[in-house]
């Protein structure tokens, strides 16, 4: 069969199935149910081959999870339930793979000894069975990715299949970043295509890099490239789809939508099959589906080719759709978000409206003695703009007994408008919003910004109490720029532009302005961006003349001091290459002053 799978001259195109679907992690039963409902979507198209993303059946990334041996079992046990529900249609599908007792443990790629027994795989399923299964053997461990932690590499020789008479590839991921690797190694034994399936989060710049990287591999190898990534948030991460297949001549050949779910089926182009002598046969060749089923002599489909998105609508598609599926995935509703008036809280309102819909985002107004009254107004007009309930819940009594409770331990009165009394200010807000919470069921959003939350101008169990910071991985300067945008595509002041016109305050003391505690957010913001994302020392940021030498030296300072705030903030979208969290791993306790850094 291998020999004979090899030759002949197959058919020169095939009918293939992007199933770009949104899978949640943990939920076998559910993620088994959405990939057959794809796969039969596609057969029902007339497809020879559908793709699902990387670890589809258990979605991604399941961390620890793959460290149970149950987990791993029931994965298995979950392929199997999706196989069997498989007809004249190959799929290919992610899962959890498990040792096996055929298996030895064995040094991953360089040469360190993974702990687990687990494999990101690969199956290949059609006609209510597992035809054939590859793992994985290039684990990333960089950036987001854990993957040495969480599995051990694959060390086969990833097998060829006969799908609708054409020779087919399969590789994971990372396997098709690495140059003369996988792609090149299945082209030169007789791949006409190679699937590469991914769970590749987003980033700004990340989909015309994936582009850029595949397109290399086809240079290389000769050969079409079919990409097919998740959609969809989990945890931080945000996966934005955009499957992709460029062509043997190096052409984008097909593009789906990014941050939405899809099966699109179209035919893609196949070089003729080589022969491969028999000694040279080192990839064993499975039958899947015979030429029979193929797209030749059928009319052909076309590829759609999506245009790409802008930056300001990517990151918006990224916060929408992180947003809905943390709340919805958490099994929550609902949200509500305290409304100040201010520009962070009126874009995680309007984020929220377009993710969840009018109806289901609550706004609170906590005003105090130093609020100012269009800060009021303001949020009552914002959200009338956006069509959600709000509600005043002054906080004067709360603050009140706080203060008098704490006084009379002191001794003595508190400083109006000194850090403790600002504090306490924030911290009953953030009560009052968990309270309402409770009381109705909400999952309430914190509105904390990347600037903010980079120098610590924050109230720890005030302003971060909540559940998901939506914001959290945005520049103030870019808040400012994607509220802008927010109000072009609505053709009117959605946010009103009395918002975006005033200086940015606290209101915790009177007269209050951010830039009487930090610089202003056109100096900080370009400083923040050099330390914190392009890891630039204190002395190469001076050198730059963005602001005094001393300004710079305290602004990365504030960075350093904030990381134990940041420990306990919620975790929010992932929109750049470095947010806070996985991206960004500091020490809390930290003397490092290197001469470098000075």
């Amino acid at each position: 069969m291998a020999a004979d799978a090899a030759r002949g001259a197959g058919p020169d195109r095939l009918r293939v199935a992007i199933c770009q679907v949104n899978p949640t992690v943990g939920d076998l039963e559910g993620n088994v149910a959405l990939a057959a409902e794809a796969q039969a979507r596609a057969e029902a198209a007339g497809a020879d081959l559908a793709v699902l993303p990387e670890l589809a059946i258990t979605g991604y990334p399941p961390e620890d999870l793959v460290l149970r041996p149950g987990f791993v079992a029931a994965s298995r046990a979950a392929l199997d339930r999706f196989a069997a529900r498989t007809g004249s249609c190959a799929a290919v599908v992610g899962f959890v793979d498990g040792a096996g007792e055929t298996n030895r443990r064995v040094p991953d790629m360089a040469g360190v000894e993974s702990f687990s027994e687990a494999f990101n795989a690969v199956a290949v399923c059609a006609a209510g069975e597992t035809r054939g299964v590859y793992r994985k053997r290039h684990l990333p461990n960089y950036d987001v990715f854990d993957e040495l932690r969480h599995f051990r590499p694959g060390i086969e020789a990833p097998p060829l299949f006969e799908i609708g008479g054409a020779v087919v590839g399969v590789t994971v991921c990372e396997d098709a970043w690495v140059p003369d690797g996988p792609v090149s190694d299945l082209a030169r034994a007789g791949a006409q295509l190679v699937v590469n399936v991914n769970g590749s989060p987003f980033r700004a710049g990340k989909q015309a890099a994936r582009e850029q990287v595949i397109g290399r591999r086809v240079a290389e190898a000769g050969v079409a490239v079919v990409c097919v990534n998740l959609v969809g948030g989990q945890d931080e991460l945000v996966f934005d789809g955009g499957s992709f297949v460029i062509a043997s001549d190096g052409s984008v050949a097909a593009r789906c939508v990014s941050f939405a779910e899809s099966v699109e089926v179209f035919d893609v182009d196949l070089p003729p099959r080589k022969h491969i002598p028999p000694r040279q046969h080192r990839h064993a060749v499975v039958a899947v589906t015979r030429e029979g089923a193929s797209a030749s002599g059928r009319e052909r489909l076309a590829a759609p080719v999506a245009p790409p998105m802008d930056l300001d609508a990517q990151r918006w598609a990224a916060l929408v759709l992180a947003t809905r599926d943390y709340v919805n995935k958490s099994g929550f509703s609902d949200v509500c978000v305290g409304l100040s008036g201010g520009v962070d809280s009126s874009l995680t309102a309007a984020v929220a409206v377009d993710a969840l819909g009018a109806d289901h985002v609550h706004g609170v107004l906590m005003p105090s003695r130093h609020s100012s009254e269009h800060s009021v107004t303001d949020a009552e007009k914002l959200a009338a703009n956006l069509g959600i309930d709000a509600r005043i819940v002054g906080i004067e009594p709360g603050h009140a007994a706080l203060a008098e409770m704490i006084e009379a331990d002191l001794g003595r009165g508190l400083d109006a408008g000194g850090l403790t009394d600002q504090n306490l200010q924030a911290r009953v807000r953030g009560t009052t919003l968990m309270a309402l919470a409770n009381e109705h069921g909400w999952l309430v959003l914190t509105t904390g910004n990347k600037s903010e939350l980079a120098v610590g101008y924050s109230t720890l169990y005030g302003d971060t109490a909540g559940a998901y910071a939506v914001v959290s991985d945005l520049w103030k300067l870019d808040v400012y720029e994607l509220c802008r945008w927010r109000n072009l595509q609505a053709g009117s002041e959605l946010i009103p532009e009395t918002v975006l016109a005033k200086a940015p305050s606290a209101e915790l003391a009177p007269g209050q302005r951010d830039d009487q505690s930090l610089p202003s957010y056109e100096v900080l913001d370009p400083i923040l961006r050099l330390y914190v994302e392009e890891l630039r020392s204190v002395g190469e940021i001076q050198q730059a003349q963005i602001a005094p030498p001393e300004v710079v030296e305290q602004v990365c300072r504030m960075v350093d001091t904030a990381e134990y705030k940041r420990r306990q903030t919620p975790i929010g979208p992932r929109l750049t290459g470095r947010a806070f969290g996985r991206d960004r791993r500091m020490p809390i306790i930290n003397r490092y002053r290197g001469a470098s850094d000075q």
